[in-house]
């Protein structure tokens, strides 16, 4: 028995956020106090509407298969909350399916609509599960690298000089993770001029796109053309606290939601049909708990601006959305490994090393999350500075 498969062999096993949390557990048993600001979840709880809507659902007996797209509520309360954020008509019956998490729905776009050999283009740095996803689905992951010393904007050059005739999809993430940045609408323009000449299919991984604070976002399927070739995938993990409940969607014209459906089927049917109908309150009923995380997470980015302004040695850009920081410590002259071993001991912080997020190489980047409490933020960030002043 031969072992790994192709696919599986340009997959990391090591590295990245997993391992820091291993690290960080490992220490925290022996008994060393560690701040996490390294994992991507917001620390809230979900909305009480929606508990309290699972567990009537469970006590109603809604516990069984639910339409292979989602039940019908919850679909028909994703459309209403496009249309009130995005502003644009979808469909319930034949635009949208539910599925388990925005993990799923990325896949299962790779799946449904690329051959094995085509090429899908991510804009980098980037969350690192894409290029994984990409290699599971058999197409080849090509980066487009995004730089610091741009603000992140798109080189409209550098992505049209990648595109060749393999090339099939574009994925973005905006805001994105790790950097915070949110693409310009002039931006979205350029990538929609791209993929209209050459008939590609873009996913908007919108998982952030409720967290932004100066800056408005603007989803790509507004720009015109952009509708029919779009796939929006998107999830409560974020919006409403619930990654635990693993429920998200994608959004595409129904020419392309019958392939989706079709592979999310046989890949996992489903989520939990109590989960559904407690998104079905999220969506109507929690936009205030998303406001309220929106305004908190403002103050802790802020509040860690203002110790980075003390920090020698450690270089960034104002995130506009989600909720990280991409720190360059290129003066530092320490590697990202190296970094982060060392502020896990010396300090007791967890942060993950930028190179699990791919991006322009040469540099050395760390990412930072604060979804954290103010209070746990602000221990660490004063624990952080005590430890890069000691170097």
């Amino acid at each position: 028995m031969k072992l790994p498969t192709k696919r599986m062999s340009n997959i990391p096993f090591t590295g990245g956020i997993r391992e820091i949390l291993s690290k960080a557990d490992k220490m925290e048993k022996e008994g060393k106090k560690i701040i996490h600001l390294e994992i991507g979840r917001p620390d809230f709880g979900s909305p009480e509407v929606a508990i309290q809507a699972l567990i009537k659902s469970i006590k109603a007996g809604q516990m069984h298969y639910s339409d292979i797209s989602g039940v019908e509520e919850l679909r028909a309360a994703i459309a209403d909350n496009i249309k009130r954020t995005i502003g644009i008509e979808v469909n319930p019956y034949n635009e949208i399916v539910v599925g388990v998490g925005a993990v799923e729905g990325l896949i299962n776009s790779m799946i449904s609509l690329l051959d094995v050999g085509d090429e899908i283009i991510f804009l980098t740095p980037c969350f690192p599960a894409y290029f994984d996803e990409a290699f599971l689905a058999g197409v080849i992951p090509v980066e487009v690298p995004l730089k610091f010393s741009d603000n992140y904007s798109l080189d409209i050059n550098e992505l049209k000089r990648k595109v060749t005739n393999k090339t099939k999809m574009i994925l973005i993430n905006s805001p994105n993770n790790p950097t915070g940045a949110i693409l310009s609408r002039e931006d979205l323009e350029k990538i929609a001029q791209i993929a209209i000449e050459n008939d590609l299919f873009v996913v908007s991984d919108d998982a952030y796109s409720e967290f932004y604070f100066d800056q408005k976002w603007t989803s790509i399927a507004t720009i015109p053309g952009m509708r029919e070739r779009t796939i929006i995938v998107n999830t409560t993990s974020k919006a409403f606290s619930m990654t635990g409940w693993r429920v998200g969607y994608t959004i595409a014209r129904p020419e392309i939601t019958r392939y989706l459906c079709k592979t999310h089927q046989n890949m996992t049917t489903q989520p939990s049909t109590f989960a559904q109908y407690g998104a079905v309150a999220a969506y109507e009923s929690g936009k205030s708990w998303t406001e309220m995380m929106v305004k908190e997470f403002k103050r802790r980015r802020d509040l860690v601006i203002r110790y980075l302004d003390q920090i020698h040695g450690i270089d960034y850009i104002k995130p506009e959305g989600a909720f990280y920081f991409f720190l360059c410590i290129d003066k530092l002259n320490m590697s990202s490994d190296e970094f982060c071993d060392y502020i896990i001991r010396e300090a007791g912080v967890a942060l993950v090393p930028g190179d699990a997020f791919k991006g322009e190489k040469g540099r050395h980047f760390v990412r930072l999350a604060y979804a954290n409490s103010y209070e746990n933020i602000e221990e660490g960030m004063k624990r952080i500075k005590k430890a890069i002043e000691k170097l």
